[in-house]
């Protein structure tokens, strides 16, 4: 009876150190294997108690060392399960960022196009605000100057409105032209037809004003006789004959050749 006990925990024994060998990791046992493995060997060791005690006990001894192992081993396995886990977690969240990542890039380089095209518009407009901003020669009544297209622009629009008999927007679009552009080469001209269409909306004094204003800038100019003429017109329609008067008498001496003086002349002999 002894040998085949002996013989019998050498083979358990035996068993649970292949069980060991071969159990290292926790991949060869489930939970509930182990389990059932631990609790058959607790049964193993309480029937070995019925045996000698210094046998009992250094089988006892032994079965808890190889039981300790394979806990061990199942809390090994179990660990690097979860660190398996927790590994793969991190790969999983890497991933998903680096896939982030290269999506902000595509939006940025996106951007980027977006940006240079835009860069390369407003370049563009800005070119071309330039150019047409840029002063340009132009030849008016027999003189060459240096306008800005936009002066040429309100100019040209002023002038149109008067031609079209519309004085008073016209008297109003060579007012603002003359405040924007005092020194203009326009000036003269644009001092002229403004008195003409104050004169055409009945200004008089307004029209006065600026015929006056037109012979003290410019006295020479082709137009001086008849700017003259029409302030003596202004007067007579103010009832101010002898201011209109004084005006023809000094238009005949200064411009006694100019088709103005003959007007002057014959309007004169009938002022009374």
């Amino acid at each position: 009876m002894k040998a085949f006990v002996t013989s019998w925990v050498a083979a358990a024994v035996a068993a649970i150190t292949l069980c060991t060998a071969q159990g290292a990791s926790a991949s060869l046992f489930s939970d509930d294997e182990a389990r059932l493995a631990i609790r058959d060997l607790r049964v193993r060791v309480e029937t070995l108690r019925q045996q000698g005690e210094t046998q009992r006990e250094a089988q006892r001894q032994l079965i808890d060392k190889q039981a300790e192992e394979l806990r061990r081993a199942l809390e090994d396995g179990a660990q690097a399960r979860r660190n398996a886990l927790e590994l793969q977690n991190q790969i999983d969240a890497l991933r998903a960022e680096l896939a982030r990542l290269r999506g902000q890039d595509e939006q940025l380089a996106r951007d980027l196009s977006e940006l240079q095209r835009r860069q390369k518009d407003v370049a563009q407009g800005v070119d071309e605000r330039l150019r047409r901003f840029e002063p340009v020669k132009v030849t008016f009544e027999g003189r060459e100057f240096m306008v800005d297209p936009a002066e040429q622009r309100e100019y040209e629009a002023a002038f149109a409105l008067f031609r079209a008999g519309e004085f008073q927007p016209a008297q109003a679009a060579f007012g603002d032209f003359l405040r924007r552009y005092p020194q203009s080469g326009y000036g003269v001209a644009a001092l002229f037809w403004q008195a003409n269409a104050q004169y055409g909306v009945r200004d008089y004094r307004g029209a006065i004003a600026n015929f006056r204003a037109l012979l003290a800038r410019a006295p020479e100019d082709p137009r001086a006789s008849e700017s003259a003429l029409a302030i003596a017109n202004c007067q007579i329609e103010l009832k101010d004959t002898a201011g209109a008067r004084k005006t023809l008498a000094d238009l005949i001496k200064a411009y006694p050749q100019s088709e103005a003086a003959g007007a002057a002349r014959e309007r004169l002999s009938r002022l009374r």
